[in-house]
């Protein structure tokens, strides 16, 4: 069992993130764990976060749903975890998947009021609105309670409404268009590595300029949320489009394409950091579409898609599935795409904007406790 739950952790690694271009929603790990009532299980339990994420997924009909978790630095050493458990939210935490904070204040409403994000809580909205008057719009608290199919996401103002994609607040923008530096070298969020000759330094890991978390503000000035240091500002932040894989009118995945890293997507890109899509083709589609099929760039504000594939790319003007509109690239040739173009690897396998489609077409996303140990989420006898 315990091997499976390992598993199941795994899965939930992921979908974490505090990469606010991906991010779909932010959470406090230390309320998501002691939802007893989505298993009736133990007083605190890493799976129920799984649990909150499939539920997420389902809310927005989406694959591979990604949240930003929040978690307060008392939850590391909780004796209501078991030590794996508590393991792994050090691992998460040194990894920078998870944004450890010493004490939990507002970090989680600052988090959504600067992304734009919903925030997963049972909270009701009287309580944050006189310092988050935003709280009070439909979709942006939304509560995990039990459901006959598993948990369900209920909103605490409206009906139900499926929270938008997320567009930064002014000050988030603003904030997002800066690199910032800790003084702490070690920080996984803002840091550099420390000392490159230290023995340890290739196992330190480190956000990316382009997907560094945002900052706190500490009287208006940007603070590290983990060492309540002010950050410097080390220079403008790469531009990013966050895109989208959509199969048989399924979105699958997103991903970002930044001005400093141009990304691959094909059946199985080389080299890492590509986006692999055989997993979800066809047998013919696998057999059309190349490892390295089509590359993906951002120049002075324009995306573009070269081929690099064997059979070619097509491109959908302005999203028109018209087939004397669509246009194919042959080897090494480069287009720019418009807002609303869609690259076509083959029959229903297209990458586009993430805003392109409003719904990820999916009743039931692959879930992440797939793995998980039956005795682990089923409901005990009262």
């Amino acid at each position: 069992m315990r091997f499976e739950v390992s598993k199941v952790l795994d899965a939930i690694e992921a979908r974490l993130t505090t990469d606010p271009a991906l991010a779909r929603a932010v959470v406090d790990l230390s309320e998501i764990v002691r939802y007893a009532d989505l298993d009736g299980g133990r007083p605190a339990s890493m799976l129920r976060l799984g649990l909150v994420i499939d539920a997420l997924g389902r809310h927005v009909a989406e694959e591979n749903v990604p949240v930003y978790a929040v978690v307060p630095r008392g939850l590391l050493s909780d004796a209501d975890l078991t030590s794996n458990e508590r393991m792994v939210v050090r691992r998460w935490a040194d990894d920078g998947v998870v944004e450890v904070v010493p004490q939990l204040d507002d970090r989680v409403f600052e988090v959504a009021e600067l992304l734009g994000l919903p925030v997963l809580t049972r909270g009701r909205a009287e309580q944050f609105r006189d310092r988050r008057p935003w709280v009070e719009e439909p979709g942006r608290l939304l509560a995990a309670v039990p459901g006959a199919g598993g948990p369900v996401l209920v909103a605490r103002v409206g009906r139900g409404e499926v929270p938008p994609v997320a567009e930064p607040s002014p000050m988030g923008q603003k904030l997002l268009s800066r690199v910032w530096g800790c003084p702490d070298p070690n920080c996984s969020a803002y840091g550099s590595g420390g000392d490159p000759d230290s023995p340890f330094a290739d196992m330190r890991k480190t956000t990316s300029p382009v997907s560094q978390p945002p900052p706190s503000l500490r009287s208006g000035a940007p603070t590290c949320p983990r060492h309540g240091a002010r950050l410097r500002d080390a220079g403008p932040r790469p531009a990013v489009e966050v895109l989208s894989v959509r199969i048989d009118g399924i979105v699958r995945q997103r991903f970002v394409v930044s001005t400093e890293k141009p990304v691959v997507v094909g059946r199985a890109p080389e080299g890492g950091g590509g986006v692999m899509l055989g997993q979800w083709l066809t047998d013919d589609a696998r057999k059309w579409i190349s490892r390295g099929h089509v590359r993906l760039a951002l120049r002075s504000g324009e995306l573009s898609a070269q081929d690099v594939s064997t059979n070619g790319t097509g491109i959908r003007p302005n999203g028109s599935f018209d087939d004397d509109q669509r246009i194919t690239l042959n080897r090494d040739e480069t287009r720019t795409l418009a807002a609303d173009d869609i690259v076509e690897l083959y029959a229903n396998v297209h990458v586009g904007r993430a805003k392109l489609w409003s719904s990820g077409g999916v009743s039931q996303p692959h879930s992440v406790m797939a793995e998980a140990p039956t005795m682990a989420i089923r409901k005990f006898e009262r």
